[in-house]
């Protein structure tokens, strides 16, 4: 069990973000398909391919978070000594995790109103609150990594002869 939540932990964004992008490929490779080769056009293919571009694009907020991957001012953070880049990143995260925590009842919202909507995809026909609910997992994720990255920098600043 520990070994299963270990490569979740690890790998869930990597894997999901991988078979999304496979996926979109695949899709609308055998739509180019169809379109050219078969002169028929699938009526779902854009639609489908739009949905797991959404979910990608709020995974990838969880990913970069995990992998401490964004726009930052390396310059002024390089100056301080390691216990100094703890602290200003203890900082930063302090700030990413109010900001996804504040997010996160708006996405709740946003997808509880789209359950009460009842509205379809218009190709497809599914329940649109699969696809709103992405704001919600995504920043859901991102808070717990945010968290995670948060704890090993405080960790660091905490321990003595950090510099």
């Amino acid at each position: 069990m520990k070994k299963a939540i270990n490569w979740i932990d690890e790998y869930l964004e990597e894997v999901l973000l991988v078979a999304a992008l496979a996926a979109m490929a695949l899709i609308m490779g055998v739509q180019v398909f169809c379109r050219y080769v078969l002169g028929a056009s699938l009526s779902w293919s854009e639609e489908l391919t739009r949905y797991i571009f959404i979910w990608a694009g709020f995974l990838s907020v969880s990913y970069c978070t995990k992998k401490c991957i964004s726009i930052k001012i390396e310059q002024f953070v390089a100056l301080f000594p390691k216990r100094g880049k703890a602290m200003f990143k203890v900082v930063n995260h302090t700030f990413e995790l109010i900001l996804f925590l504040y997010l996160i009842p708006f996405a709740w919202k946003y997808l509880m109103s789209a359950v009460a909507n009842g509205q379809t995809s218009p190709a497809m026909g599914i329940p649109m609150y699969y696809v709103q609910a992405a704001p919600l997992v995504g920043f859901i994720l991102s808070a717990i990594r945010v968290l995670q990255r948060w704890i090993a920098e405080f960790n660091s600043v905490r321990r003595k002869g950090g510099e």
